[in-house]
């Protein structure tokens, strides 16, 4: 099990990529894997052999209008665990909640 973190974009495709981008973040949604869209990266969490087949896609998507594309790829693998989509946050959360209440700016 991992959660991946990824960025496409197409290149020499003018200022704005949202639209291909989007595309690639429907392929992301329509897997049906655990994810998370931000400002600069989509994060999808699953096994190797599922998700980066749903990568692939959005790769082959975004590049679709005869774009050189660029991938950004990051994977943080831990076998036995799940959730960790929301876990790893929740855990910086609650160390920050626990610092602000023992410094007293509950």
């Amino acid at each position: 099990m991992a959660v991946f973190a990824f960025s496409v974009s197409p290149l020499g495709a003018g200022e704005s990529v949202a639209g291909p981008v989007a595309e690639a973040v429907r392929i992301v949604r329509e897997s049906g894997l655990p994810h998370r869209t931000t400002s600069m990266f989509t994060e999808v969490e699953g096994e190797w052999d599922e998700v980066m087949p749903v990568i692939q896609r959005a790769t082959e998507a975004v590049g679709a209008g005869g774009h050189r594309v660029s991938l950004v790829l990051k994977a943080d693998i831990r076998p036995g665990y799940t959730g960790q989509l929301d876990a790893k946050v929740r855990r910086v959360e609650e160390a920050l909640a626990a610092d602000e209440e023992a410094n007293g700016h509950a």
